[in-house]
């Protein structure tokens, strides 16, 4: 038998410009909060809700996914269409949110008050390493938009989420605590999008880029997920004194479902909410 083929991957789509879809609460500091893969702008257990108290909350759809999943954008550009919807404030980011904050964060760090990534990177060092993650992420986006069948070969979207959420990454969280239901409010083209334009695999190696960085920087890792803990760490030193690392004892890679009220006291720790 033969080995198989790998996919092939596609060139990078045109920026789309669409603008990204928000929804904002509460009254205070601004907090745009850029969620992961599979995710909307709705899905952040009860963090959201906790930190619109006293903080206007800017819950942003990324480039993919939600009301969003016709805008289709790599991480560059991306990022600076979250900064158009978010404007000047404090930005969380957890995982793929993570990746298009940081990326925003370089780019436009006067928009950029403080930093708070959750379960991020600042990408993969070897580009034979990076490759590799682009097929994964190529043979994944086939699974949902086949580029040569019929759209009736694709796999439903409820069915590839519920696999996704079965990884090592979730595990200890149930698919309903991970937000199941709102994460069904994406597409099969608009997550295979994201994953052709704005996954791991795509971003650049920026490590030795952290040092740029002058805003504060808080990074949040779940104490279970012992790659993006170490990982943290490593973007923690080469940022420098304005980083701030926590390890949330009993979480894994998603720390904010898990634990969100401790991660909400985390993230208030660096802004100034307003009393109430």
């Amino acid at each position: 038998m033969s080995p198989a083929t790998p996919p092939t991957i596609p060139p990078p789509a045109p920026r789309s410009s669409a603008a990204l879809h928000t929804e904002t609460t509460g009254k205070g500091p601004r907090l745009v909060l850029a969620h992961g893969f599979t995710q909307t702008g709705r899905v952040w257990g009860s963090m959201d809700d906790d930190l619109a108290q006293d903080h206007e909350v800017v819950r942003v759809d990324l480039p993919g996914h939600g009301a969003s999943s016709a805008v289709a954008a790599g991480l560059a550009d991306g990022a600076l269409l979250l900064g158009e919807a978010g404007g000047q404030a404090t930005y969380v980011g957890y995982s793929m949110g993570a990746r298009f904050s940081l990326h925003l964060a370089l780019a436009r760090p006067a928009l950029v008050l403080g930093l708070v990534l959750i379960s991020g990177t600042a990408g993969i060092d070897l580009p034979a390493e990076r490759l590799a993650r682009r097929r994964t992420d190529e043979a994944m986006a086939e699974q949902l938009d086949p580029t040569g069948g019929p759209p009736s070969t694709a796999t439903p979207v409820e069915t590839f989420i519920r696999r996704w959420l079965e990884g090592p990454l979730f595990a200890g969280i149930s698919p309903e605590g991970s937000g199941l239901g709102r994460r069904l409010a994406n597409t099969g083209p608009g997550l295979a999008s994201s994953l052709r334009l704005a996954g791991t695999g795509t971003q650049p190696a920026l490590w030795d880029r952290l040092g740029e960085l002058t805003m504060p920087v808080l990074i949040v890792t779940g104490g279970s997920d012992e790659k993006f803990t170490a990982l943290g760490g490593r973007m923690a030193a080469a940022i420098g004194p304005n980083a701030t690392r926590t390890v949330v004892a009993g979480a894994n890679h998603a720390p904010h479902l898990q634990r969100p009220q401790e991660v909400a006291a985390l993230v208030r720790g660096q802004t100034r909410p307003v009393a109430r």
